[in-house]
């Protein structure tokens, strides 16, 4: 057993590690920016959050509206490579493969990209839209004024770089499809450093440019959006393997492909947003406590945000390893790729809440300004909460990718329902208000609400594979 697992994860690491350590990379891009705005002050990173919540809440449905890109290509490659084989195999053997592979060739994989864009075309023009009137909403939702108005000039900045980002994760969803994902670690990496020089310039005002602080921040943000996406574009042309198959004639896109990727994409965009959602409803309940409250939230879900990046690296290379897997008829291996991800997750969780609890004012001082002692002695409370509250985050994003790699988008989507909604929501509530243990019983809900979800998904993913492996072995028997 302790071989076979370490067999397991050198496997899945192999598209893991480079998926882990591109959203660690593309996670430095919002800690940056979380950094500069707390060099400005409370109020601007009580602001800074607000606003990148938001942005994050609908860049994150968009990404879902794609997530399932990766897992169709994974399949169709998997199926063009097994057709291709049996074809040098012999003639008759060929005929039979082709016809229930649906093609011998890459063009379902053509197809799929062109699709891909066409669908984050559409959410990245409606998502900016929705971005600028859910800021100008702002007010209504019981906020400080002078934070809103800072929140709001923010969004307007980072309002067009929604478009060129869905861009990039959909060209990402190709890439990561066909196993080939190692450029987009470099290209992450470039673009911390952008994005670094461009906050300090566009912030402080250097090199004669107007000091613009906040909206700063998210000009540099929509900038590097847009270089990353053409960066991963001309890296992608460049492969002998994937320039073929990479297409940006949007307006040819089929348009059943395209509902299919908007069928299986919006329950994922949906269960995307339920997290987000609840996550975002949670920030403008610790703003109701005061800036300090919220600049403590806002502190330690970036740091939460940092470490999630594990847990969605693991999650994308399961859910790739079980599309594969499934459309090799190999069910036993998809029934281990649960336990190895999980393992995985487990050991780098226990490592980062060790820190959380010995040392939380270290890993605090970049996010924190160091003269507000009531949000800083805020955000150490909330750390020891989530060096537990992280188990259950990763869990149960592993848990929707590889229900992703079933094909099934729409259980997750319930199920975070009745977890975050239904479970986590209100007991944020009665543990804030009613029993009054403010901006820590905000944290102690959004725990329940994980673990729930966690349990629930993974036990789903266990009952589907089982009639799978079921049906499998019936037909086996009739063949």
């Amino acid at each position: 057993m302790p071989t076979t697992l370490l067999r397991d994860s050198r496997a899945l690491a192999t598209l893991a590690v480079p998926l882990v350590l591109t959203q660690l990379a593309q996670v430095a891009l919002t800690t940056t920016d979380t950094v500069m705005m707390g060099l400005l002050g409370t109020q601007e990173l009580a602001a800074g959050g607000l606003a990148i919540v938001i942005f994050n809440q609908l860049r994150t449905m968009g990404v879902g509206l794609v997530t399932s890109v990766g897992n169709q290509i994974a399949a169709a490659a998997a199926r063009a490579e097994q057709a291709e084989s049996v074809r040098k195999s012999g003639p008759q053997k060929a005929k039979g493969t082709k016809e229930a592979a649906g093609g011998g060739d890459h063009e379902e994989v053509r197809g799929i990209v062109r699709a891909s864009l066409a669908v984050a075309t559409l959410a990245g023009i409606a998502g900016a839209v929705l971005m600028i009137l859910i800021g100008q909403a702002l007010p209504l939702l019981g906020q400080d004024a002078d934070v809103v108005d800072r929140a709001q000039s923010m969004l307007f900045a980072l309002a067009p770089g929604l478009l060129p980002c869905l861009w990039f994760q959909a060209i990402r969803q190709f890439t990561v499809g066909m196993r080939r994902p190692q450029a987009l670690l470099q290209i992450t990496v470039a673009s911390i450093a952008v994005n670094a020089g461009l906050n300090w310039v566009l912030v402080h005002g250097t090199w004669g440019l107007p000091r613009l602080g906040l909206t700063g921040i998210g000009i540099a943000t929509s900038t590097v959006y847009l270089l990353s996406f053409l960066a991963l574009y001309v890296s992608a042309k460049r492969d002998g393997e994937l320039s073929p198959l990479l297409t940006l004639s949007v307006m040819k896109a089929d348009p059943a492909t395209v509902r299919r990727l908007v069928g299986l994409g919006v329950p994922i965009a949906a269960t995307y947003g339920s997290e987000a959602g609840f996550f975002s409803l949670t920030a403008l309940m610790a703003g109701s406590f005061g800036p300090a409250a919220l600049a403590a939230h806002t502190a330690v879900n970036q740091l939460v945000y940092i470490v999630f990046q594990v847990a969605v690296g693991l999650s994308h290379a399961a859910s790739i390893n079980v599309s594969r897997e499934l459309a090799l008829g190999r069910v036993d291996d998809a029934r281990r790729i649960k336990n190895t991800a999980l393992a995985c997750a487990a050991a780098v969780m226990t490592v980062v809440g060790i820190a959380y609890l010995t040392v939380p004012r270290l890993i605090l001082a970049p996010f924190m300004d160091s003269g507000s002692d009531r949000a800083l002695t805020i955000a150490t409370h909330l750390l020891v909460v989530t060096a537990f509250l992280q188990f259950f985050d990763c869990a149960q994003n592993i848990g929707v990718g590889l229900l992703r790699g079933l094909d099934d988008t729409k259980s997750g989507f319930r199920i975070t329902l009745i977890g975050y909604w239904a479970v986590g929501l209100p007991a944020a509530w009665l543990l804030a208000y009613p029993l009054a243990l403010d901006t820590i019983g905000i944290w102690l809900g959004l725990l329940t609400g994980l673990a729930t979800t966690a349990i629930l998904l993974l036990r789903r993913y266990s009952a589907s594979l089982a009639r799978r492996g079921d049906a499998v072995a019936a037909e086996a028997v009739s063949g």
